[in-house]
C-alpha cells in the first residue's frame, strides 16, 4: 500500500495548485491513499474552506486532517461534519468534529488519526479546557489495520518521543503544524516510519506562508509581531511537503519526499531506507 501524505496547505492558490497535480501524483508513485492536511487551506490561510476541501476531495484526497486552525470560522468547523474531515482526536466529548478515520486502500483497512500537543492548541477557544494529551488520544483512539498519525504540533521533543513509543504499532506519524520542513527521515526499528515535520505546502517564501510585513511592523514597534493586522497569505513561488510511504503488513518498508518539478525550496534527504536512522 502506497501513501501520500501532504503537510498543511496554505491558502487558495496553494490548494489548487495541489489539486491539479494530485491526478499524476497518484499515477506517477501508484498511490493507494491521500491523506491531506488542509487546516490553513481557507483564502486567507486561517481554517478550512468550504471550496478548497471540495477540489482537494474532488482531486483525489482520501482524507483531510487539520490542528489548531479547524476552528478558525463556522465555514471551517460546519466541515468536520464531512465523513473524510477529521480534527485533532485527543479532545473531551463535546467539541466538533471527530479524530479517527477508517479506510479502505488497496484491500487493507487503513487508520487515519490526527493528534495534536497542547502547544498548538493552547490558544484554540473552543477546546478550552477539554484538552487531552496526545498519549490519551492514542490510547484510548479505535486503530485498525495500517495506523497513519497526524501529529499537528510545536514540540520536537515531544512528537520524537511519541514516534518512539508507538514504534512497531503505527505504520507512520507524520509530524505538521511548523510549516518548516525536518530533514531527516525515519524508519525506527519496529516499523514505523517517522518525519518531525513534513512541511507545509503553500508559498515558500515569508513566514509559514504568510507575507511578513505586517508581522515585521508590529515587532519593530511594539515587539509583539501579532501586534498588528494580521498577515496575507504570500504571493510568493509555491512549494510541495509531501512525502509517499510504502507500507506492507501494517509497517513502513520505505519513505520518500516528494515535490513539485518547479520546486526550489531545500527539503533534505529525498529517500530512507533501513530501519534504524535518517536518510543517506
Amino acid at each position: 500500500m502506497i501513501v501520500l501524505f501532504c503537510g498543511d496547505v496554505v491558502g487558495e492558490r496553494a490548494t489548487e495548485r495541489l489539486a491539479e497535480s494530485l491526478p499524476a501524483l497518484r499515477r506517477r508513485h501508484r498511490v493507494d491513499l491521500v491523506v491531506v492536511n488542509a487546516e490553513n487551506s481557507a483564502p486567507n490561510g486561517l481554517g478550512m474552506g468550504a471550496a478548497q476541501v471540495d477540489r482537494l476531495l474532488t482531486a483525489g484526497a482520501d482524507v483531510i486532517t487539520g490542528g489548531n486552525h479547524s476552528w478558525d470560522s463556522e465555514e471551517s468547523v460546519g466541515l468536520l461534519d464531512l465523513p473524510q474531515v477529521i480534527r485533532p482526536a485527543n479532545l473531551a466529548p463535546g467539541v466538533p468534529g471527530r479524530g479517527v478515520l477508517h479506510a479502505d486502500a488497496a484491500g487493507e483497512t487503513v487508520t487515519v488519526l490526527n493528534l495534536a500537543d497542547h502547544c498548538a492548541m493552547k490558544s484554540v477557544k473552543a477546546t478550552a479546557g477539554k484538552f487531552l494529551p496526545a498519549w490519551d488520544g492514542w490510547q484510548q483512539a479505535d486503530k485498525r489495520g495500517a495506523v497513519i498519525v497526524d501529529y499537528h504540533g510545536d514540540h520536537v521533543l515531544e512528537k520524537q518521543i511519541f514516534a518512539h513509543a508507538v514504534d512497531g504499532e503505527a505504520a507512520a506519524v507524520f509530524g505538521s503544524h511548523t510549516h518548516e520542513a525536518t530533514g531527516p527521515l525515519y524508519l525506527l526499528p519496529g516499523g514505523t516510519a517517522f518525519v518531525t515535520e513534513v512541511g507545509m505546502t503553500g508559498p515558500g517564501d515569508g513566514v509559514q506562508g504568510f507575507a511578513p510585513a505586517n508581522l515585521v511592523s508590529g515587532l519593530r514597534s511594539t515587539g509583539n509581531p501579532f501586534s498588528g493586522a494580521m498577515p496575507s497569505v504570500s504571493v510568493g513561488p509555491l512549494v510541495l511537503g509531501a512525502v509517499v510511504l510504502e507500507v506492507r503488513d501494517g509497517r513502513a518498508v520505505r519513505m520518500e519526499r516528494v515535490s513539485w518539478p518547479d520546486d526550489q525550496a531545500v527539503r533534505g534527504p529525498r529517500t530512507t531506507h533501513g530501519r534504524a536512522g535518517a536518510a543517506a
